[in-house]
Parts: structure tokens; C-alpha cells; sequence
């Protein structure tokens, strides 16, 4: 049953998921593919620490069309930080143990914005600052918008 089951991971992975599934529900563990499922639910935990890189990296690159392009403000660029802002919460929210995630990717999620923003704008990359000029709570307050 076991190799079965590992084959079926990579020949259909949605029939893996369900024999899987009921296999735990049952509760016949030793026939469980614990190997796979184990690396299932950490890939499950990698893709919502990407989520929330990606949803700072977005953040910032809003922060800092907001801060260095004050004549192409718009009702568009307010609207995207905010709602990251309140999605990286609810991240947070229901998965604390993320927010250490936060000061660790600042620096990579800053470079992403960067990146994103200069594409975006057309100005250059070393127009924006080397290093991330926002602290994390400048970055999460509702209220704060670069001047």
C-alpha cells in the first residue's frame, strides 16, 4: 500500500490527497505516505511565507512610488497599500508565528520592491535608497504615507 501510495504522489497527485485523507481519518497512520504528507504541510508553510514576502515586497513598492513620484499619487496607490497592509495582517493574524518572517525578509522583500517600483516607474534602481528607509511599524501604520 505504501508504494502505492508514493507512486500515486507523483502520478495523480489529487488521488494521492484523498486516499491520504481518509487513510488519516481512519486512523491507519502506518499505511499513511507520511513521508510526502510531511512535506506537504511544510510546503503549505512555505507558500504562506511567500505569500506574505510577496505581499511586503508589493507594500513597499507602493511605499516608495508614494514617496519618491509625490505627482503621480493616486487614489490606486493608497488603495494597494492599504489593502496590503490589512492582508499582511490577517496573515499575521492567523499565523503569528510569521511575523518574525517580517524583519527577516525586509531586506530581500525591499530589493523586490525596488525592482517592482523601478520597472513600474521607469526611474532607475539607484534612484531609490540602498536600504529600506521605512522601520517595520512606519510600514504597518494605517496612517503613514512617505512624504
Amino acid at each position: 500500500m505504501m508504494t502505492r501510495l508514493a507512486e500515486l504522489y507523483d502520478r495523480d497527485f489529487f488521488e494521492w490527497t484523498q486516499c491520504n485523507a481518509a487513510l488519516l481519518r481512519a486512523g491507519r497512520f502506518e499505511q499513511a505516505d507520511v513521508e510526502h504528507i510531511a512535506e506537504e504541510i511544510e510546503d503549505m508553510g512555505k507558500s504562506q511565507r511567500r505569500e506574505l514576502e510577496n505581499r511586503l515586497e508589493r507594500l513597499l513598492q507602493h511605499l516608495l512610488k508614494w514617496r519618491l513620484q509625490p505627482e503621480m499619487r493616486n487614489q490606486s496607490w493608497r488603495s494597494t497599500i492599504k489593502v496590503q497592509r490589512r492582508e499582511i495582517g490577517k496573515l499575521l493574524a492567523e499565523m503569528p508565528s510569521l511575523k518574525p518572517a517580517l524583519a527577516a525578509g525586509l531586506r530581500d522583500a525591499y530589493e523586490g520592491g525596488v525592482a517592482r517600483a523601478s520597472a513600474e516607474t521607469g526611474l532607475p534602481e539607484s534612484a531609490f535608497p540602498a536600504s529600506c528607509p521605512f522601520d517595520l511599524d512606519q510600514i504597518f501604520d494605517q496612517g503613514f504615507l512617505p512624504e
